[in-house]
């Protein structure tokens, strides 16, 4: 078996072995797999738009011809220097036979890259380079929590700056699987925070693509901890952003079900703790919610929940108006949970 362990591709791509010319690079992760298929296109030929050092095929180019790939990799560069094959295995046909007579070939100093989507451990091309002594095989998983640590260390490193504790927190569930988008997105932080010697978690609410939702969880946290003041400035905002009362709506229902739940435990004498609550409250909310949880009792979320019900049905009724019901509504809440701070 030649593939690569997950702990192991790193460096293999920064030192890639060249007992092992063919590389098959795969996953469900796109991104990840095209910056290491360019990664090893970097290391292999000394300009990838030169087209004499860097022959482009299309899995579909082999299906007429088999013979071709290992054709390309046999071809001596016309200006002489370092030679490479990029193959798309994305289309239909079955490229396997051809990359067995490829691998079947005593000699060629030609790196071979093959880049493909998610295939399962039987598929053919899969199994073929697994077992050849002279290829490896890279799979590239979406990327988890502790990756996404590391990928955000080295962005902040690169661009001179440090991340606030809580604005780590805050961006570490807001980057998804897709290397490649999350890689954009803290680039796009960096950019954002140029000048700075520290990110702050406002900078990341700022920027960063999930900033929407973030700005809804602001509205409601501020709403049921009865600040008033924040609130109508987290409005005047959304307005200004073009947020959509429903998905106001929407958070605040969330929000006052979740608050509900966690109401009933702590007066069921359950030992309720923020910090172990499902789901987990995000660390930068967790003022806000403890401060709600305070304020109010369960018999009074519930009154708030019936309340939430029907503005959103006289919403629905009078759409010219929902925004000023949505304002309404939240403002009300905020003013029960202010009266019983008083």
């Amino acid at each position: 078996m030649v593939a690569i362990k997950t702990g192991a591709v790193d460096a293999f791509i920064a030192r890639p072995d060249p007992g092992k010319p063919v590389v098959l690079v795969f996953g469900p992760d796109s991104g990840l797999v095209s910056e290491r298929v360019n990664a090893l296109i970097k290391a292999a030929v000394d300009d990838p738009n030169d087209p004499f050092a860097l022959a482009r095929l299309e899995s579909d180019d082999l299906a007429a011809n088999p013979a071709r790939l290992a054709e390309e990799a046999q071809t001596i560069p016309l200006f002489g220097g370092r030679r490479a094959v990029w193959l798309k295995a994305f289309g239909r046909n079955n490229i396997a036979p051809a990359v067995e007579a490829l691998l079947g070939l005593q000699n060629f100093e030609c790196r071979v890259i093959i880049e493909s989507g998610d295939l399962r451990r039987n598929a053919p091309l899969r199994a073929l380079i697994e077992r050849a002594r002279n290829a490896a095989a890279l799979v590239c998983y979406e990327d988890n929590e502790q990756a996404r640590e590391r990928l955000i260390d080295a962005e902040m490193r690169e661009a001179g700056l440090t991340l606030a504790p809580d604005a780590r927190a805050l961006l570490v569930p807001l980057l998804g699987g897709d290397r490649a988008a999350s890689r954009s997105e803290i680039r796009k932080l960096a950019l954002y925070a140029c000048g700075q010697d520290r990110v702050s978690v406002d900078d990341v609410a700022a920027v960063v693509s999930d900033a929407s939702s973030l700005a809804l969880d602001d509205i409601v946290d501020a709403a049921f901890a009865g600040q008033t003041a924040e609130l109508e400035s987290r409005l005047a905002k959304a307005r200004t952003a073009g947020t959509s009362p429903s998905s106001i709506f929407f958070a605040a229902q969330r929000q006052v079900a979740q608050l509900h739940k966690w109401r009933m435990a702590i007066e069921a004498g359950a030992g309720f703790s923020i910090d172990t609550a499902l789901p987990p409250a995000q660390f930068r909310r967790k003022r806000l919610v403890e401060a709600a949880l305070k304020l109010w009792n369960a018999a009074r979320l519930a009154a708030a929940m019936a309340d939430l019900a029907d503005a959103v049905l006289q919403s629905r009724r009078t759409n010219k108006l929902d925004d000023t019901i949505a304002d309404r509504a939240l403002l009300a809440i905020a003013v029960n949970a202010r009266r019983s701070a008083a």
